[in-house]
C-alpha cells in the first residue's frame, strides 16, 4: 500500500469562457444515424479535431458514452463540455461521441431498463452489447482520421452501458470505465437495497423518466407536479405504496414491473450484470469509479469491481473517492456537505488517473501514468492510497460488541452482564426521518451528515466506543450481526457506523483573504456508512420469511465498503432503527405484500436488540492493522 499526496494542479486550470471559443474554433460537430443490425437507427452526435497542416499525419482514438438522458445539444450548438472534464479530451485531440441509447429521444428502437445481456445472440438479436459492438464498428470505418481504438465510459446509468460495452467484443474497443455503474437495481443500487424500496429516488426518477415517448423527441417531457416542497409530508400523507402507484397512473412500465416483482426473481437476476462480466475478454482494461457517499450506486461500483476481479481475465482497476454521485465529475470534491477532503480531489482524479488510463490504451503511450489496482480515498485521514487488491490483502475483520447501556467495545458480553438487550418501538406512523431539515429531492450531503438529531429519538438504539487512544482504519465491507426479537411478523433494520469527533474539533481553513479560520464541528457524528435490510429477506432475497413473534432471531448482512480512518481522539458509534424516511418505505411491520397493502396494515412494532452471552449482536468491522 503507497499513501498519496495530490500534487498542484494549476497547469490544469481552465478558463470556460475562452475554452468554449476554442472548442468551436477547433471542433466539428456532426449528427448521424447509425443502423444497428436489425434496422433501427440511433441517432450520434460525432465532436472531431478539425483537421490541420499539423494534424494531418495524426490519429486519434474515440471516446464514446451512450446515454438514455439524451446526447443533447441537437443541432448546430456545441456541448458545454468546457464546463466538464471532457474538455481534457478534447485539449488532447479525441474525437468524442454521444449517443442516444435504442429507444430514447431520438434513437429508433423501443427502450427497456437495465436490458438484459444475451450471451448467445443469434442473427439480427439485439442488446446494448450488440448495439455498442455495431456503433463502434460504423464510427472506425466512417470517421475520418481515427487510428481503430476506441473507449467507452459513462457514470450512473451510462455506467451500465459502459459495462455492457466491455460486453461486446469489438476488436477496436481498447478500454472501459463503468463510473458508479447500474449494477443491481435489487439488491443495492438506486431502488432497492436489500430488498427495500428506495421510495422517495424511484418515485421521483421514473415520474419523469419513465414516461412512454411518443416518436423521436429532442425534449425531455415533464415531471410529476408535488403539492409541497416537504417530502416527509408528500410520501406520509401519500401513505402506502399502492397510493403512489395510483398517481403515476398505468403508462410507466417499469414502475408496473417494480410492483410485480416483489422478490429477487429471474426478472431480476437477468438485469444483474456482475453475473455477465466473465465475457469481458482479456484485451479490454476496466476502470471502475464511484464515491465514498454516493447514495445511489455505490454499491454497484465497490461490487462490480469484485465481479470482474473474480470471474474476468482482463486488466480490472478501480477508483474510489470522497464524492456523492458522480461528483469527480463536477465540483472539487473538497467537501460533501459539512465534511472537508483537503483537496482538490476531482481534478486529481481527472488529470492523473482517468486521462492516464485512456492515453494508455487508447493512444499507446506507454509513458502515460500507470493507474494501480485499487486507488482509494480515506476519509477521516483525507489522503489516497493505492494497494494490488481491494479489499487489501492485510484487511481483518473484527467484531465490535453491542452492550447494554450503549457500550460498545471489542469484548463480547460476559454471562455476567446484567443488560440482556435494548428495546424500542418502531412506529410506522412516526418513521424515522433520513436526514435533518425540510426539502423535497433527496439530498446528497446525508450520506455524511451529522446524526446528532437523529439519535435523540426513543426509536433509535445508540452505541459508542470510549474515546480511541489510536487511529482505527477500516478498508472493505462492514458485516451487522444483530440478535432481535419483534413483536410483529417483519420489520427493517438500519444500521449506521458512525464517526464521532472530539468536541473541541474544528477544520482549519483561509478565508478569501488567505487569513486561517477555524471550521467548528465539534461533536459532530459524521454518517460513514448506513445501510436497511428488509427482515424478511434476511435468510435469502428469492423467498422472504415471516419472523416469529417474540423468537430471538439473528439478521446479518453486508454494508457497502468503507475505506475511512477513526481519528485518534474520536469514537465510534452505531445507531440502529427500523424507520429511513422517505429514503426507503415503510414497512407495514406486518408479513404482507408491501406493493398492494393498506394504510390499516401498517402496525408500531416492539423491537428487542439482544446483547447477551448467548446472542451477541455485533459490527464487523474490516481492520487495517
Amino acid at each position: 500500500m503507497i499513501a498519496l499526496l495530490i500534487a498542484p494542479l494549476s497547469l490544469f486550470a481552465q478558463d470556460p469562457v475562452s475554452d468554449s471559443a476554442w472548442l468551436v474554433t477547433h471542433y466539428t460537430k456532426q449528427e448521424v444515424y447509425i443502423q444497428m443490425r436489425d434496422g433501427a437507427k440511433l441517432f450520434t452526435t460525432i465532436y472531431a479535431p478539425r483537421p490541420t497542416d499539423a494534424h494531418d499525419k495524426i490519429k486519434h482514438p474515440i471516446l464514446i458514452s451512450r446515454t438514455p438522458y439524451s446526447c443533447s445539444p441537437y443541432g448546430t450548438e456545441f456541448s458545454k463540455m468546457w464546463n466538464t472534464p471532457k474538455m481534457n479530451y478534447a485539449k488532447d485531440n479525441y474525437i468524442l461521441v454521444n449517443q442516444d441509447v435504442r429507444g430514447r429521444f431520438m434513437s429508433e428502437g423501443e427502450f427497456m431498463d437495465v436490458r438484459p445481456y444475451n450471451p448467445d445472440k443469434k442473427g439480427t438479436e439485439t442488446d446494448e452489447a450488440s448495439d455498442t459492438y455495431d456503433a463502434i464498428d460504423w464510427l472506425v470505418k466512417n470517421v475520418p482520421d481515427n487510428n481503430g481504438r476506441v473507449g467507452v465510459y459513462g457514470i450512473s446509468y451510462p455506467g451500465f452501458y459502459a459495462t455492457m460495452a466491455a460486453l461486446s467484443h469489438h476488436p477496436a474497443l481498447k478500454a472501459v470505465s463503468p463510473q458508479a455503474p447500474v449494477t443491481e437495481w435489487f439488491i443495492g443500487d438506486d431502488f432497492h437495497h436489500n430488498g427495500a424500496f428506495m421510495e422517495m429516488d424511484a418515485f421521483n426518477f421514473y415520474s419523469g423518466f419513465g414516461r412512454p415517448r411518443h416518436g423521436l423527441t429532442n425534449t425531455w417531457g415533464g415531471g410529476f407536479q408535488y403539492y409541497t416542497k416537504d417530502n416527509y409530508k408528500f410520501y406520509l400523507e401519500t401513505g402506502p405504496l399502492k397510493n403512489l402507484a395510483a398517481l403515476l397512473g398505468d403508462s410507466i412500465k417499469f414502475w408496473k414491473d417494480l410492483y410485480d416483482h416483489p422478490n429477487y426473481d429471474q426478472w431480476w437476476k437477468v438485469r444483474n450484470t456482475r453475473s455477465f462480466v466473465q465475457h469481458i475478454p482479456a484485451s479490454v482494461p476496466t476502470l471502475v469509479v464511484g464515491g465514498l457517499f454516493d447514495a445511489e450506486d455505490c454499491f454497484g461500483a465497490w461490487n462490480l469491481y469484485k465481479a470482474i476481479e473474480e470471474k474476468a481475465p482482463n486488466n480490472n482497476k478501480l477508483v474510489m473517492g470522497p464524492w456523492s454521485h458522480g461528483g469527480w465529475a463536477r465540483g472539487s470534491g473538497e467537501y460533501l456537505g459539512n465534511v472537508r477532503f483537503g483537496a482538490k480531489n476531482s481534478e486529481y482524479f481527472q488529470k492523473a488517473i482517468e486521462k492516464p488510463f485512456f492515453d494508455r490504451y487508447l493512444y499507446g503511450r506507454k509513458n502515460a501514468r500507470y493507474v494501480s489496482a485499487a486507488t482509494i480515498f480515506f476519509s477521516g485521514a483525507n489522503v489516497w492510497r493505492t494497494y494490488n487488491q481491494w479489499p487489501p490483502a492485510n484487511k481483518e475483520n473484527q467484531s465490535m460488541y453491542l452492550h447494554g447501556n450503549g457500550r460498545l467495545n471489542w469484548s463480547a458480553p460476559e454471562m455476567s452482564e446484567d443488560v440482556k438487550f435494548t428495546k424500542y418501538t418502531s412506529d410506522p406512523m412516526k418513521p424515522v426521518p433520513y436526514t435533518d431539515g425540510i426539502h423535497m429531492g433527496r439530498t446528497n450531503e446525508y450520506m455524511d451528515d451529522d446524526q446528532r438529531q437523529i439519535g435523540r429519538r426513543p426509536d433509535v438504539l445508540v452505541f459508542k466506543t470510549d474515546v480511541l487512544k489510536s487511529d482505527l482504519t477500516l478498508a472493505g465491507p462492514v458485516v451487522a450481526d444483530l440478535y432481535a426479537s419483534i413483536s410483529t411478523t417483519d420489520a427493517d433494520f438500519v444500521v449506521k457506523l458512525i464517526d464521532v469527533f472530539p468536541d473541541t474539533f474544528g477544520y482549519r481553513e483561509k478565508d478569501g483573504a488567505g487569513n486561517g479560520k477555524t471550521y467548528p464541528m465539534g461533536g459532530y457524528e459524521m454518517l460513514v456508512r448506513g445501510e436497511v435490510m428488509r427482515g424478511r429477506y434476511r435468510n435469502g432475497f428469492e423467498k422472504p420469511e415471516a419472523f416469529e413473534t417474540f423468537k430471538i432471531t439473528e439478521v446479518k448482512y453486508k454494508l457497502p465498503d468503507v475505506a475511512h480512518v477513526f481519528k485518534k481522539g474520536h469514537r465510534v458509534m452505531v445507531q440502529i432503527q427500523s424507520t429511513w424516511f422517505p429514503l426507503v418505505d415503510r414497512n407495514p411491520q406486518q408479513f404482507v405484500d408491501i406493493y398492494h397493502c393498506s394504510e390499516t396494515d401498517f402496525v408500531p412494532c416492539d423491537i428487542k436488540i439482544y446483547s447477551s452471552h448467548d446472542h451477541p449482536s455485533r459490527i464487523i468491522l474490516p481492520v487495517v492493522r
